[in-house]
């Protein structure tokens, strides 16, 4: 068993895994708020609550620990770089590791960080989707866009959102915020999100438009991202890959249009993955 963490802006994910059936301890998973605009010792007392709730029936001497922590980090020392994010500012240049250590009790040994970024594609070539490949990509579409390559080790993250795209850059376009700008502008209506853009589908063709606009997008993107990293398959995440019916399709054949036939999957562990991706950097 490892346990597998998940750093958010504003909570802490953690939950046991299984290494061997590469499945998560469901009693074990917790979830909790975090003020990360606190002092540095109020966030380590937070992270290590919780750590030690999960750990409850666990000997000292089998703890092991993998956390996947946003950046900036120096992800092998355990040091923060956190700067003017908003988020983690007083753990700035200090060493996360020994402090979070010290307070568990724990060799520091026993403490591994990974990019929280490459966690999630970690998961699923560990567990999910991509199980059994070795070179994947992985994109998760939601808010923002995020984006990894694996090509065995550790997942990277391999920070395309800001790339250079069309008249803006990637996440421009790639993102919640396009689908609710584009069908304004086709529809003169307002929509949260695409969840509820969905729930027009039947009722006006310009949702299915709107999809098919951004299929030419993302395969648009993804053709840079196969050539750069000559993936064996792609992964998609995030909540927009919930509709992936509405856009797959048109991908696919966008893809293969370029001689493109990466198998595309959709992520399969949903927020899980993020946990059996911090907690498999301890699979020997």
């Amino acid at each position: 068993m490892a346990l597998g963490i998940d750093i958010g802006g504003s909570h802490i994910t953690a939950a046991l895994v299984n290494l061997e059936t590469r499945t998560i301890d469901t009693h074990s998973w917790n979830r909790t708020r975090v003020n990360s605009q606190g002092t540095a010792t109020e966030i380590i007392d937070a992270w290590a609550a919780v750590i030690n709730e999960a750990f409850r029936d666990i000997q000292p001497e089998s703890r092991h620990i993998g956390i996947g922590m946003p950046g900036p980090f120096d992800y092998q020392a355990g040091i923060s770089m956190m700067k003017d994010q908003h988020k983690y500012d007083a753990l700035y240049n200090l060493n996360v590791k020994n402090m979070l250590a010290a307070k568990l009790q724990l060799d520091p040994s026993t403490i591994r960080f990974i990019n929280d970024a490459g966690c999630f594609l970690q998961g699923e070539v560990f567990s999910g989707a991509a199980r059994n490949y070795q070179h994947v990509i992985g994109l998760t579409l939601g808010t923002g866009l995020g984006s990894a390559t694996y090509h065995g080790g550790q997942a990277q993250d391999a920070d395309r959102w800001c790339s250079p795209f069309l008249d803006g850059m990637a996440e421009d376009y790639l993102s919640t915020r396009w689908f609710v700008k584009r069908y304004q502008e086709l529809s003169g209506t307002a929509v949260k999100d695409v969840k509820e853009l969905i729930t027009y589908i039947d009722s006006d063709s310009r949702v299915q438009q709107v999809f098919d606009e951004f299929a030419h997008n993302l395969a648009t993107f993804l053709i840079d991202f196969i050539k750069a990293e000559s993936p064996e398959a792609i992964v998609i995440g995030g909540n927009i890959a919930q509709a992936s019916q509405l856009f797959f399709p048109a991908v696919i054949q966008e893809l293969e249009k370029a001689h493109y036939h990466t198998p595309l999957l959709v992520a399969a562990l949903g927020e899980k993955a993020a946990i059996i991706g911090a907690a498999s950097i301890w699979y020997e």
